[in-house]
């Protein structure tokens, strides 16, 4: 091999303002078409690409070591990776971490999704601050070869998030039981065996660690598809229903999933919701939500509690946000963004109904955020 072939980029970024980033390719061969976004976690990458609300979008991680612990089963939040594709600063070096048990780039390649390393990540992410998450297309070539305007030309055509329904792509297929409970060493993961309330997790993209923390909060968890019906989710006779977090356009799920919750509310059950699930509990109480320019994601994002004053360090992963200045009368802002004041909680005044953007099972803090499972559980006691 020549020193120009052994040098030649295996994969390339391209943006559809024309922008191109050449790298090094990794994972699965290929092409993908998807908005960027950037993620600022210095943890966690498994659980990131299997996050269900990353649907549709390409992950650009800011933190440089990513590879570094390989991946295990244990970490995965749902079967297989969401997110389309990844793009780091370095390549991925070999795991060093007892529970790895496979490296990243087979993980990815096994599982179809492309990825790019030695790219100039610092300018990409402040390429997305200034202009907006942006449409791209992500092309992995092990031979080097490519078609710039055709990218070019993917990317444009991407159809973007907006009014898009992605929940109804990743939800589950039908109903079942859960009952794992959060990890713990060293026994790892145990099984729920004495619940106290009945719960309806309703999955517009759930990941697993919040049916562990509802488990580890003495529920007994019935999952159900985004799609079901108050009168399916009443039919199970639950102590409380829960929301669940997912990808897409709130406005777009919103079509089928509003008048579900309404007719939950009617019953005056306690309703908990996380991420899209609060955006729908919002939409279903006569709020609106906003396309954000970049959206939040990460590990490290302050968010305080206007009830109690108390700032919790929290994990992010939105494109949408609440409009606060929407929310009707006797619906309380509970929570708010100390980055950009976005709201990121809110409650109804008299009722056991609350919801917040941030992800409290995604361990940031580490355990700031637990308090809501319990919360929810306290709500059910009544």
């Amino acid at each position: 091999m020549s020193l120009s072939s052994a040098n030649r980029p295996t994969a390339c970024l391209a943006l559809a303002d024309g922008s191109v980033f050449y790298g090094r390719g990794f994972g699965a061969a290929g092409t993908v078409s998807a908005e960027l976004c950037f993620n600022t976690a210095m943890t966690g990458y498994q659980e990131i690409m299997t996050d269900p609300s990353y649907a549709g979008q390409v992950v650009t991680f800011t933190f440089p070591h990513i590879g570094n612990v390989g991946v295990n089963p244990e970490d995965d939040e749902t079967a297989d990776p969401v997110a389309e594709g990844m793009v780091v600063k370095w390549d991925p070096t070999e795991p060093s971490n007892w529970r790895a048990a496979e490296t990243l780039d087979a993980w990815l390649a096994r599982r179809g999704r492309v990825a790019i390393g030695g790219v100039d990540t610092r300018r990409l992410t402040r390429a997305i601050r200034q202009q907006g998450a942006p449409h791209v297309a992500l092309c992995h070539d092990p031979e080097g070869n490519f078609d710039i305007e055709k990218l070019v030309a993917a990317a444009r055509g991407f159809a973007g998030l907006e009014g898009m329904d992605l929940a109804s792509k990743v939800t589950c297929a039908q109903s079942y039981r859960w009952d794992e409970m959060r990890w713990a060493w060293p026994e790892g993961y145990a099984r729920q065996t004495e619940a106290r309330h009945k719960v309806v997790a309703i999955d517009y993209g759930a990941k697993r660690n919040i049916l562990r923390c509802l488990a580890s909060a003495g529920c007994e968890v019935t999952v159900m598809p985004a799609s079901a019906t108050a009168e399916d989710v009443l039919a199970q006779n639950p102590d409380g229903v829960f929301l669940s977090n997912g990808p897409g356009d709130p406005a777009a799920t919103g079509a089928y999933a509003v008048p579900m919750i309404r007719g939950v509310l009617e019953r005056d059950l306690p309703v908990f919701g996380i991420c899209l699930g609060h955006q729908m509990l919002a939409l279903a109480l006569g709020g609106k939500t906003i396309k954000m320019n970049h959206g939040h994601h990460g590990a490290n994002h302050p968010v305080k509690d206007l009830d109690t004053g108390k700032v919790e360090i929290t994990s992010m992963n939105h494109g949408f946000a609440v409009d606060s200045q929407t929310l009707p009368k006797g619906v309380v802002q509970t929570h708010v963004s100390l980055f950009d004041g976005s709201n990121c909680g809110i409650r109804i005044a008299d009722k056991p109904v609350f919801s917040v953007q941030h992800h409290p099972e995604a361990s940031p803090g580490p355990q700031d955020s637990f308090y809501l499972f319990e919360r929810f559980a306290a709500s059910m006691d009544r």
